[in-house]
């Protein structure tokens, strides 16, 4: 069972215990992301967090700590290297000389995974509000380094695993950041 907005009880769905059986496990200290479900590692992959660290102010570029969930799956059936700004897809696909183009681009590509806070005062509402700072699991070019924190504050992925981690993932899967 589980609580409504109004606090009455409904039996969970087959979709529910699949969002509950699912999750991620992101470690900022080892640059890693892990990929669980049943109680079962599936899959861990090198990540990218922030460069300038673990925090959770508005503003600060750093990644934040706690419990997520995944809120939004962005561009499901874009093609591999599909460019977005403001979770919009540009029509654009990154190629080196696209990126010649715009040096300066937080690049955003393949696919996006937008995560919402859980914990109240922590990430979540007010100026802590992971949602609102747009924070996201998103492909980024492969001349980025992995396993080096070098985000704007989002957990950056190879474009050819976030490919995979996208589909074996449902909306509402949990995510846990830790330091």
């Amino acid at each position: 069972m589980q609580a409504t907005k109004l606090g009455l009880l409904k039996p969970l769905t087959d979709s529910d215990a699949m969002i509950a059986a699912v999750r991620l496990e992101i470690s900022i200290t080892h640059q890693r992301l892990d990929h669980w479900c049943d109680g079962q590692l599936l899959a861990s992959y090198v990540v990218s967090t922030a460069l300038k660290g673990a925090g959770e102010a508005s503003g600060s570029e750093k990644t934040p700590r706690g419990r997520h969930f995944v809120r939004a799956k962005i561009g499901a059936n874009m093609p591999e290297n599909a460019v977005f700004s403001g979770r919009r897809f540009t029509g654009e696909i990154y190629t080196p000389a696209l990126a010649a183009n715009y040096p300066d681009r937080d690049w955003v590509l393949t696919r996006i995974l937008w995560l919402c806070g859980q914990q109240l005062g922590k990430n979540r509402l007010g100026q802590v509000d992971s949602m609102r700072r747009y924070i996201y699991i998103h492909g980024t070019p492969d001349s980025e380094p992995m396993g080096v924190a070098r985000s704007h504050g989002c957990i950056r992925m190879r474009n050819a695993d976030l490919l995979k981690l996208f589909d074996a993932v449902p909306n509402g899967c949990a995510v846990q950041i830790n330091e």
